[in-house]
């Protein structure tokens, strides 16, 4: 049987069948046991309506009901350096069942309010906004209308989120401002993008930059506004890399094909770099037992592509390319050099659930900071990868645009 058949076998019964333990549906792991475990690790702190911890710091803004959301810190019960619970720059290496431990450790307050609650102000809104500018954790107190529900809530863009609770009462202490964000913050000239490109010249994490975007604290005048954080992720990422592609394409090409592997959470990442003007493709592959493949007989394979002069539309992909385009180019700065860009993943059944983008952007930053093997070939290039993936080459070829177009369309230069 070939690896990939291996992959393909697993029965589609359901977990009723399962009782969470035959592992049917061919995770490693169960989901339910896991998200169980996180619940029962910090249920005698969370069984309350009053909290007393530290906050990372976290702070959140919701999507449901927009242009009216649900905004709210993110606290934990336990006092300390709590900063790792909000900090997926920091993850790489850790497993599942850490991050969720991660983010059942924070209980999300919220309330409802206007995303134009920037232009008018609050007090629950000021002591967010200073949330987001804190440089270190921060001592804090909630008060809720009902005890905190055991949930863990995901999406494909940002980390789990945990436990949460109507919001009556939030007051913070002993909060240390980072200097950078109060600085773009009371500058109301400065536009959202010239703030976002600012903080990360001077080397705030994407993150950082991402949360205080989100609370709406970027931006000229009174055009301020609160941006969910699913959607700010994906902006910051999408805004970074367009600023960073500008300059990439004023250097050199690099002179050899480039492969970088990375192994993460039961995901493989192969980079590809090729010796000619930029060009971008992300295509990911779901296996079946995966959360987006469940119950299918084989490997579900999407992708976007964008050319040299770029694109109009969203990445029908998500948020996912926006992050893997930012770690290439942050890498293609630093080498001074210009390439063109095939990444590829494959999501294995051990990746039990979605823990956000953030995944994709770490794992290809900490690939890139590898060895790559190098060839004189993009054919030799590309079949190396593919012996680190379970996917053949044809099947990737399939599926992509740059492989395609430097496979069978002829160039230009051939003729000259």
């Amino acid at each position: 049987m070939s690896p990939l058949e291996e992959y393909t076998k697993y029965s589609k019964e359901k977990c009723l069948y399962c009782k969470a333990g035959k592992m049917l549906c061919g995770k490693s792991s169960c989901p339910i046991i896991a998200k169980d475990s996180g619940i029962m690790k910090h249920r005698s702190k969370m069984n309350s309506k009053e909290i007393y911890g530290d906050t990372p710091p976290g702070v959140f803004v919701g999507r449901e009901g927009y242009p009216k959301v649900s905004i709210g810190p993110m606290i934990s019960p336990y006092h300390g350096n709590t900063e790792i619970l909000d900090a997926p720059e920091r993850w790489i290496g850790k497993s599942i069942d850490e991050i969720i431990n991660y983010r059942y450790s924070l209980i999300r307050g919220k309330i409802r309010c206007t995303v134009l609650e920037p232009q008018h102000g609050s007090r629950l809104l000021d002591s967010l906004q200073d949330l987001a500018m804190a440089a270190q954790p921060a001592e804090s107190e909630a008060t809720f209308s009902k005890k905190p529900d055991n949930k863990l809530t995901l999406s494909s863009e940002a980390q789990p989120f945990g436990p949460s609770a109507p919001l009556k009462t939030f007051k913070v202490s002993s909060l240390k401002v980072d200097r950078r964000i109060e600085k773009a913050y009371y500058d109301r000239d400065l536009t959202a993008t010239e703030a976002i490109q600012g903080l990360y010249s001077r080397g705030l994490s994407v993150t950082r930059i991402q949360k205080a975007f989100s609370m709406g604290m970027f931006g000229l005048g009174n055009k301020r506004k609160l941006v969910p954080t699913r959607w700010s992720i994906t902006a910051v990422d999408n805004n970074l890399s367009l600023t960073s592609i500008e300059k990439v394409k004023q250097f050199e090409t690099i002179d050899k094909y480039k492969v970088y592997i990375f192994r993460n959470l039961d995901n493989i990442f192969a980079a590809i770099l090729s010796p000619e003007n930029w060009r971008f493709e992300w295509i990911e592959a779901w296996f079946p037992g995966t959360t987006w493949n469940e119950n299918g007989s084989s490997p579900v394979i999407m992708g976007d592509y964008e050319p040299y002069w770029g694109r109009n539309a969203y990445a029908s992909i998500g948020g996912c390319y926006y992050s893997a385009r930012l770690a290439i180019t942050e890498r293609l700065l630093r080498e001074r050099r210009q390439a063109s860009a095939l990444v590829l993943r494959e999501i294995h059944p051990g990746y039990i659930l979605p823990v956000g983008v953030w995944n994709v952007r770490e794992s290809i930053r900490t690939a890139l900071r590898s060895n790559p093997a190098k060839f004189d070939t993009l054919d030799s290039a590309v079949r190396y990868a593919c012996k680190n993936l379970i996917i053949p080459f044809q099947k990737w070829l399939k599926t992509s645009t740059l492989l395609r177009q430097s496979f069978y369309q002829r160039k230009i230069s051939e003729y000259i």
